[in-house]
């Protein structure tokens, strides 16, 4: 049974990833119609966001299993709505350019490192193990729900107001959720403190854990290349769809929302799925539909055709994501001991978003070189080998522990 706590934070973290899609798709409208940055700039300033992982994941992963993880999941909300003010205000007196985007999404991104540390950590004292996968589903759930809605709402804000002003909704979201979560109260044990205790030692723990673990060492690999591929997706796609399909701004937002109605289904579809095949078969399911996806929106061109099948495409994104993401959140923490949830979740996050680091502004290059259509291509090659990859591991067998 989920308890009021866990819905308490259910609740911030929807308020949360409602206002997420319109920075999104403020940013990169931002970038493609204000800015005019070619694909590499727009892979620079997504790989700002995501470099705090690459270089501090690790250390917030010991911070994290220090720390009670409640004030830490308040104090990265309040930060990042105030930090997210500055965008529009930059915009307004005319100080806005690529490098100054980039430089403001770096501090975004710390916080965003420590909060979803936190969070995934703090998960497993909310609900019981048994209930991990549900309690997941329901937080992925409403993230797609998020999804679905927030980036059709995000085209039409960005357009009736323009993008510096549509960021305002995200910065509101961001405040409203840490009030939430500051006004609530979850018993927490306090982790344990004595002299022992070495940051060098902690993190060679949190690594041992997941790549000596006979499951999550396979996982965690697949997944790192998962997210390699992904920069292709979250760079190309935007000029692709903005510049080649001509899709305009709100046929933007609807072909991203797309990707939350996939994300709604295969977040419905998970639990089932998790329990007749098993979390490891259920997440191969999902991580085969990622190639899938990408060549479906690569076949794209502009015309009356465009819409449906980008829409079609971005579905079937969601659909995968939404079909992994609750078994693969369940699965790590449920075998995982409380005292690692911290380290084991930074390590596998911060890997993950070293990934996007690096894959942004490569995939921008080789868009800029060889065209978006071929660096859509060359992201579906690359998923479906780390699909296949993780298919003849021994992952293929995992399932969650009971309690």
């Amino acid at each position: 049974m989920l308890r009021g706590a866990f819905r308490r934070v259910w609740v911030a973290e929807t308020v949360s990833a409602f206002g997420t899609p319109v920075t999104t798709v403020a940013v990169q409208v931002l970038l493609v119609g204000t800015l005019h940055a070619s694909a590499t700039g727009i892979g620079l300033v997504n790989a700002a966001q995501w470099a705090p992982y690459l270089v501090f994941g690790l250390l917030v992963g010991v911070l994290v299993d220090r720390y009670r993880r409640r004030p830490i999941l308040v104090g990265t909300e309040l930060a990042a709505g105030v930090l997210l003010v500055a965008v529009p205000l930059l915009a307004w007196a005319g100080l806005l350019r690529t490098w100054v985007l980039a430089a403001v999404l770096v501090p975004f991104g710390v916080l965003s490192l420590l909060n979803s540390a936190a969070a995934q950590a703090y998960l497993p004292t909310l609900v019981a193990r048994g209930d991990l996968a549900r309690a997941n589903a329901r937080l992925e759930q409403s993230g797609n729900a998020a999804q679905t809605a927030g980036p059709a709402l995000a085209g039409a804000l960005v357009r009736l107001l323009g993008a510096p002003a549509a960021v305002l909704v995200d910065a509101a979201s961001y405040l409203v959720g840490g009030v939430i979560l500051a006004t609530g109260r979850a018993p927490e044990p306090v982790p344990a403190r004595g002299p022992a205790r070495h940051v060098g030692r902690e993190l060679a723990e949190g690594l041992r854990w997941v790549y000596r673990h006979r499951m999550l060492a396979p996982y965690a690999l697949a997944t790192h290349a998962w997210f390699g591929c992904n920069a292709v997706a979250g760079t190309v796609f935007a000029p692709y769809a903005l510049r080649t399909l001509h899709l305009g701004t709100v046929g933007y937002g609807v072909a991203l929302a797309a990707t939350g109605v996939g994300g709604v289904v295969g977040g419905g579809l998970s639990p089932r799925l998790g329990t007749r095949l098993g979390a490891g078969r259920a997440i191969l399911v999902g991580r085969w539909l990622s190639p899938l996806a990408l060549l479906v929106v690569a076949l794209a061109h502009p015309g009356t055709a465009a819409w449906p099948v980008a829409v079609a495409g971005q579905f079937l994104y969601g659909l995968g994501i939404g079909i992994d993401g609750p078994q693969e959140a369940a699965y790590r923490t449920s075998v995982t001991p409380h005292e690692l949830q911290g380290r084991m979740n930074a390590t596998i996050r911060s890997l993950n978003r070293g990934a996007l680091t690096v894959g942004a502004p490569l995939a921008g290059l080789l868009a800029d070189a060889a065209g978006y259509r071929t660096a859509l291509v060359v992201g579906a090659g690359g998923f479906a080998a780390a699909a296949l990859a993780l298919t003849l591991s021994p992952f293929r067998t995992a399932r969650v522990a009971a309690d």
